[in-house]
């Protein structure tokens, strides 16, 4: 693991983070599976790619289709001010906080914090996985069910409602709307990481979709890789583990990479799917004790 660890560091200095291309950070995943359980047989270690080339593959080709869905519709972004103005008595929150805590040249210690937070959405769910994969198969595919169906809810919004984030709305080709930065990898340059940092920025132009806001799966995903776990732990431990998604809400309104309502119907989306499977694997589970 130490070996794995120093490769991965290297790797992230000189070429950047293992960012949202699944097959990428599943085979660093794999590879951490491999040394962590060496001393299992190779077909052991081939049993992961059996069980998770699959879902990379699905996963490969949501990330793709998400670049296309603002093909049919235009995308919104006044009514996304508006509510989030309506809501905080005719303040933009992400305006509020660069005007409060963001300075144009200066990367402050909370930054760093902040990049962090940003990056680990794209390794925490992967991450989450590959342990319950370890550790339970039944718990493993009880989140992958979820997980799952939570892209596809996203994956199908994107299409019918695409939404333009903060940093879009600021933009004077799309008429300067608000006033904000989009500063969500500036962190990186304080702690020398700069290859990370570049990375995120190649990825944010090139590989996603502008105008895929709603919901911001960034928190639904935070939200989401705690509540599975809350029944299992005990309730003082809750706030511990919201610090989590309340904390990826504060990154991505305060860089301009979503608006207070994405974040919240990113929650609504969260209980959606939890209810819709739940539902689903109670039926399933009564039907196979009948026919049992």
């Amino acid at each position: 693991m130490l070996i794995w660890a120093v490769v991965f560091a290297v790797g992230v200095y000189f070429v950047g983070v293992p960012t949202s291309d699944p097959l990428i950070a599943f085979g660093w995943l794999w590879l951490a599976t491999i040394a962590w359980r060496n001393h299992e047989p190779w077909r052991t270690h081939l049993r992961f790619l059996r069980d998770w080339l699959p879902i990379c593959l699905l996963l490969v080709i949501y990330n793709v289709s998400r670049g296309y869905a603002d093909r049919l519709f235009e995308p919104h972004v006044t009514e996304l001010i508006g509510f989030d103005r309506w809501l905080f008595g005719g303040v933009v929150p992400t305006e509020w906080l660069q005007e409060h805590l963001w300075q144009p040249g200066v990367v402050q210690w909370w930054e760093v914090a902040v990049s962090l937070v940003y990056f680990s959405h794209f390794l925490t769910m992967p991450t989450i996985a590959v342990v319950l994969w370890m550790r339970s198969r039944l718990q493993w595919a009880r989140f992958m069910r979820r997980w799952f169906l939570l892209c596809v809810f996203g994956l199908i919004t994107y299409f019918l409602y695409p939404a333009a984030p903060p940093w879009w709305a600021a933009q004077p080709e799309h008429g300067a709307l608000i006033d904000a930065q989009r500063i969500s990898t500036h962190g990186w340059d304080a702690i020398g990481l700069h290859g990370a940092g570049n990375t995120l920025n190649a990825l944010q132009v090139e590989a996603s979709n502008p105008v895929a806001a709603m919901p911001s799966l960034h928190t639904a995903f935070a939200f989401m890789s705690v509540v599975f776990f809350l029944p299992m732990v005990r309730r003082y431990w809750w706030p511990l583990l919201l610090a989590y998604p309340l904390s990826m809400t504060f990154t991505l309104v305060y860089t301009a990479e979503h608006w207070v309502i994405d974040v919240l119907v990113g929650w609504v989306y969260v209980g959606l799917v939890f209810l819709v499977v739940g539902l689903g694997e109670r039926w399933w589970d009564a039907r196979r004790r009948t026919l049992g």
